[in-house]
């Protein structure tokens, strides 16, 4: 079996053999690795964005559209009894809407992040399970993104009239710990979701590359993830 050696003096040599013997296993360089793993996060970051950031990206995908808190949809149910069905309709639109107008925000930060991956991030990843990818980017990007992601969900939802009365209700409830912090907020409560259903959309891609490199079209991807199969 033909093997190729790609050593760097900058990395630990306990790393240095675990990733090597993991890559000339598959007949694979760490250089050959890497790139494919770079192109694998990219393309399963710019698929999910595209999908999600769009009319109906959230509020027409059953995977990722994001329901009412627990507290707003019990109380939904007496509103929908009492003739108020327009106002819960219109909170849910806005809510889904607001993660649609966010996430096309992620792009640059999800491919930042691939493109900083280092040889110990492709270690853990070819040798992770199904949604290595996303942890990846999950623990990279989530908290920054969150930071971006609120304002504009917030934009998006204040205008709602709904949303300003549950946030105040809300948070009595918390304080009489009734109610989780994290849905406390309508606004942080949103983003919270966006991020879930971006990370859930990337883990979707992640395993279709897995499951067909070669239906990618991409040689790379064919090559790496075609031979850790």
């Amino acid at each position: 079996m033909r093997r190729r050696e790609f050593i760097s003096a900058t990395l630990p040599t306990t790393l240095l053999g675990l990733l090597h013997s993991s890559l000339c296993a598959a007949d694979l360089s760490q250089a050959d690795a890497t790139l494919g793993l770079r192109t694998a996060l990219e393309r399963g970051a710019g698929a999910a964005v595209s999908l999600l950031g769009r009319t109906d990206g959230f509020l027409g995908n059953p995977k990722v559209r994001i329901p009412l808190p627990g507290f707003l949809a019990d109380a939904a149910e007496l509103l929908k009894a009492v003739g108020q069905q327009k106002r819960v309709d219109e909170l849910v639109t806005a809510m889904n809407r607001a993660a649609e107008a966010a996430v096309p925000e992620a792009k640059a930060l999800l491919v930042s992040a691939a493109r900083a991956m280092s040889a110990e991030d492709a270690l853990g990843i070819v040798r992770g399970g199904d949604d290595s990818v996303t942890q990846y980017f999950a623990a990279k990007t989530r908290e920054p993104l969150g930071i971006k992601f609120l304002p504009i969900v917030t934009r998006a939802t204040e205008r709602v009239a709904l949303a300003r009365k549950y946030n105040a209700v809300a948070g009595r409830a918390s304080a009489l710990g009734l109610l989780k912090k994290d849905d406390a907020n309508l606004q942080q409560y949103v983003t919270g979701k966006s991020l879930d259903g971006l990370y859930l959309m990337i883990g979707e891609e992640e395993r279709k590359i897995r499951r067909d490199p070669v239906g990618t079209g991409s040689a790379i991807l064919k090559k790496v993830f075609g031979s850790l199969k």
